[in-house]
Order: structure tokens, then sequence, then C-alpha cells
């Protein structure tokens, strides 16, 4: 299945997931605390702290959930959310679908890369007439597989984290992206759990979901950097990180999520792992031209040499540096008789034997 998706995505002439670059996302969730305004400021923030792209999430309270307080709706699992009902927490985080216009016009004027999660039919249709170019499934979404068979026949890049998933929902999430011949398929390593521990990330995964796509990533919902950037060198071409414009912001997500400050902290380290990994494809002419050369071993005369000499250990000697006569050349030079005078020091040469 692996063959059928892309390696390469290309979003606009200069955002192409799947190569060097990483590409960041800041998830601004419900971190906007109920205000356009702040998530105005905080969509500009994400961008000048070197987001590649802010996402939102689409979705009402009432697509969501019911307005119901029983047993069923209450948070009761060991959650920074445990108390709480349902609808009052999607209520708090909910980004209204009377913004997604502004929103939307307010990042193209800004020449800002916008996205978004839809977690159900009614905000899928909301997002297709707003042109949202990608489309993030949710974590608890990849049970839905009628929403992602819509996504995915929108034939726009998909990126599905896969929080709550086993290795059977995932292939038949992909199953469906693939039975509508949507190539542009990207797969989140992500835990639900928020915020993430330590013990429980388990970055290995990605390897286990190298093995469905080519292009995969990491959503991470935990307090640190370590996470992403060892994603990063374990492969992931996709960071996802919770952002927050102020921590002092009344938000349901602020614990895990990232300041500014820590957010330009950790981008920068991404760029840094990014040059740290290079690339398979090694120039290595030009690195022993430029380096090598002084650390490796090359045959020079150990002592000064006259026409008719014979080559031999007596007078050539393999010595730093590798500026001299490559060592595969031993076999063909020993026995060899010199045809010119040759002082202590200088470089053996083919040239030098008849």
């Amino acid at each position: 299945m692996k063959e059928f998706f892309k390696k390469k995505i290309f979003l606009k002439k200069n955002i192409v997931i799947g190569q060097k670059k990483i590409f960041v996302v800041a998830e601004i969730s419900g971190n906007h605390c109920g205000s356009l305004e702040v998530l105005k400021k905080t969509i500009l923030s994400a961008h000048a702290c070197g987001a590649d792209a802010v996402k939102i999430q689409s979705y009402e309270a009432d697509t969501m959930t019911l307005n119901v307080k029983n047993n069923h709706f209450l948070i009761n699992d060991e959650s920074i959310w445990k108390g709480k009902y349902l609808y009052e927490l999607y209520k708090s985080a909910m980004t209204p679908f009377k913004w997604h216009k502004e929103i939307f016009n307010f990042t193209k004027k800004n020449k800002i890369f916008c996205f978004s999660s839809p977690f159900d039919l009614s905000s899928l249709k909301i997002l297709e007439n707003l042109n949202c170019p990608v489309y993030k499934v949710a974590s608890p979404e990849i049970e839905d597989l009628n929403l992602i068979d819509h996504i995915s026949r929108t034939m726009k890049p998909v990126i599905i984290s896969t929080g709550i998933a086993d290795d059977h929902a995932i292939k038949e999430a992909l199953k469906i992206c693939k039975k509508n011949n949507n190539k542009k398929i990207i797969l989140l390593n992500c835990i639900s759990s928020y915020p993430a521990k330590d013990q429980e990330l388990n970055l290995s995964y990605i390897n286990k979901l190298k093995k469905y796509v080519n292009i995969v990533g990491y959503s991470d919902h935990s307090t640190k950097d370590q996470a992403s950037l060892t994603s990063v060198a374990l492969g992931a071409k996709v960071i996802e990180k919770h952002f927050i414009l102020n921590k002092k912001l009344n938000s349901p997500d602020k614990s895990f999520s990232t300041d500014p400050k820590s957010f330009t902290k950790l981008v920068k380290e991404i760029r840094l792992v990014e040059n740290m990994l290079g690339s398979e494809k090694i120039n290595k002419k030009k690195i022993i031209k430029n380096k090598i050369k002084t650390v490796t071993r090359s045959f020079f005369y150990s002592r000064n040499v006259f026409i008719g000499e014979v080559v031999s250990d007596k007078n050539i000697k393999s010595v730093r540096p590798g500026t001299g006569l490559p060592l595969c050349h031993y076999k063909k030079i020993i026995g060899k008789i010199i045809k010119k005078n040759r002082n202590f020091g200088d470089p053996v040469a083919l040239s030098d034997f008849k």
C-alpha cells in the first residue's frame, strides 16, 4: 500500500511536504479563548515565530456532542478536563463557524498558510466553500470512515493523526483514501493524552507508520521539545504543536501549548536538526576536496629518489595528508622503475614511473 501514496506533496510553489525542510504547524485549537481578535493575533504571532502553517479546528459544541449533563457526558478520566461535561468543554474551545470566512480571508491577506480539521460533514462543507487547502483528521475521527471518505474525495492533501488508532483502523482509513485515488496522505504519530507524559510517547511508532505511507509526522502533546526533535531525527516531515499567544490566557489547552518564545526556539532547533541530518546523497568528491584530504593517508617519498631506482617500501611511505597517490595504487607501483628524480616529501604520482 505504501507505494500508492506520494513521496512529496506540493501545497504551493514554495511549500512542499516530504523534502528536507520540515513542515511545522502551529495548532491554535481553543487557544483563542473565544476572541476573534486574540485568534488573529495568535495567527500572526505563530507565523512570525517560524510556523509554516497555522491550523484551526472546525466544530461547534452542537456538532460535537449533546448538551446533556449525565455521567455519559462527564469527563471522568485522568485528564486536565476531568469533571467537565463535554458540551461545556467544546463550547469553551470551539472556533465558531461564523468566524471561518474572516479567518481564511485574514490569513490569505497576510500570506499565511492556513488549514483546518473538520469534525463532521457540516464543517467539511463550510471549509470546502472556503477552499481550505489541506484537511487534518483528528485522532478520534480516524474511526469516522464516512467523514474520511468525503474528505479524501476532495483530492486535497489529508493529514491523519493516529492517536487512538490500532493497525486495523489505520488500514481501513488508508483503504478508503486509496479507493478514492487520493495519494496525498500523511500519517502523524500522536498520543491522545493531554499533556502526554514521557513514558507514553512511544516515538518509535513513527517507524511503523513509515510502512503504510511515505510521509509521516508527529503531533506533539508533550511539554518538551525533545519529542518533536527526536521525531524529526526518526524521519518525521510534519511537526504539529499547539500554540498559545500568552500562557496567561485561560485556555483549555494551555497546559500543553507552546508560547511564542518556546515555539521560536523549537523551530530553530528543528531547522538545526534538518541540517544535521543532511542527505543520503553525499557529495563525496566535495567532502574529500575540502576536508578529508588532511586526515587520510596517501603515498609520499620517504627519501630523495633518483632516475632508475626501483619503488619499494624503503623509498615511499603511507602518511597523512591524502594529497599524494591514493593507497589503492600500492600493488601497481611496487617494483616500478622511477623515471625522474624526486625529493623527500614529494607526493608520489603515477607519472613518476616507467
